[in-house]
């Protein structure tokens, strides 16, 4: 996943940094990173991100 991905990604959910942060468990700044393209994106990252896209709840969130 590009650092443009994941910012389509996050926008293409409606999220802000910091929501698209907590639904993933990473901080705002790492958000930032990515999407500044400073850090890669992990597969974890990419991975998490396609469960959310697909409709998968954040962990401890309720169905």
């Amino acid at each position: 996943m590009t650092a443009d991905e994941f910012k389509a990604w996050r926008k293409g959910l409606g999220l802000t940094q910091q929501e698209a942060g907590d639904a993933i468990g990473i901080t705002k700044r790492s958000v930032q990173l990515y999407e500044a393209g400073t850090q890669p994106v992990s597969r974890t990252i990419a991975l998490a991100c396609a469960a959310l896209s697909a409709g998968l709840k954040p962990l401890g969130e309720a169905e």
